[in-house]
């Protein structure tokens, strides 16, 4: 059994603009976030790139970006893809939620990123009961791609937010993963 995953991050927010962490809020795309989608729209279509399943966050800024760029496809919103549950500093700034700081400890009144990795397992074990050998698209948020990184590219917390591509800047049109 080999499932293939292409991970895309939604757009840019409105509160990303502001230094907000939106975490488990709604969150809406800004003006810049809806033109990248729309450039990851066009790279895929230029690309060819076909998926058999899109699955996304049930937070709106992912629901935005994935109807932007997979336009004709259904989507499924799953709930497990949303963002870490920041609890109280939902919506504070972003010098505030620092992840390496609750790995294991919960946010106040949220989630730890050992929280999001069992959501994340959750939803993987569910893929392979479901999807075998298809080719999927995810579009959601940071801490269920770095869970990936944990999950599936045998990296633990600490090295996932070391090598996050937020910090050294290497974005790229979609991250690929194996699930075997």
């Amino acid at each position: 059994m080999t499932i293939i995953i292409t991970y895309f991050v939604h757009g840019t927010t409105l509160d990303n603009e502001q230094g907000i962490s939106t975490g488990q809020g709604q969150g809406k795309l800004s003006p810049l976030g809806i033109t990248q989608s729309k450039e990851l729209y066009q790279f895929l279509q230029s690309k060819k790139k076909k998926y058999d399943i899109i699955f996304c966050s049930d937070l709106t800024r992912a629901i935005e970006s994935a109807r932007i760029m997979f336009p004709d496809q259904e989507i499924i919103q799953d709930k497990r893809l949303r963002e870490g549950h920041y609890g109280k500093l939902n919506g504070a700034k972003e010098d505030k939620v620092v992840y390496e700081e609750h790995i294991h400890k919960p946010f106040p009144m949220g989630e730890s990123l050992v929280d999001v990795e069992k959501r994340m397992r959750s939803f993987l074990t569910f893929l392979k009961e479901n999807y075998n050998h298809k080719n999927i698209a995810i579009v959601a948020h940071k801490a269920p791609q770095l869970a990936l990184d944990v999950l599936l590219k045998g990296k633990n917390w600490k090295e996932a937010l070391h090598e996050d591509w937020r910090k050294t800047k290497k974005w790229k049109p979609g991250w690929k993963y194996v699930l075997e």
